[in-house]
């Protein structure tokens, strides 16, 4: 009996370039093995499936999840910054600045700042 095949996409992204290939794979494939069929690795050599994370339309998976028609495969790059440390020192710095309130961190109210100094 004959496999039926699928299509799928897989998509990396770097800040100067996507890439995004249309795939046909066995329907019975995992994550894993369609990256590894694409040769996605070969060409981008910093791809790590170890080390990156997968998803399925921005949805987390993990490598053996089995594949559906239609499904995009995304392959995450690590972040190079930590998204609550960056926050923090967004806020920090409108402190400083007096854009945001010291006391609660929300926004300075112009109104409110010159009633209060005059």
């Amino acid at each position: 009996m004959a496999v039926e095949q699928i299509a799928i996409e897989l998509v990396y992204g770097l800040p100067t370039e996507q890439t995004l290939l249309v795939l046909h794979v066995d329907e019975n494939s995992t994550v894993e093995q369609a990256i590894i069929e694409s040769g996605i690795c070969q060409k981008y050599a910093e791809i790590d499936l170890e080390v990156n994370k997968v998803g399925i339309w921005n949805k987390a998976v993990k490598l053996t999840q089995q594949l559906s028609d239609g499904d995009r495969i995304e392959i995450y790059r690590p972040l190079i910054a930590d998204p609550k440390e960056v926050r923090k020192r967004r806020a920090e710095k409108a402190k400083e600045e007096g854009r945001a309130d010291k006391v609660t961190g929300g926004r300075v109210n112009p109104q409110r700042a010159k009633t209060k100094s005059e």
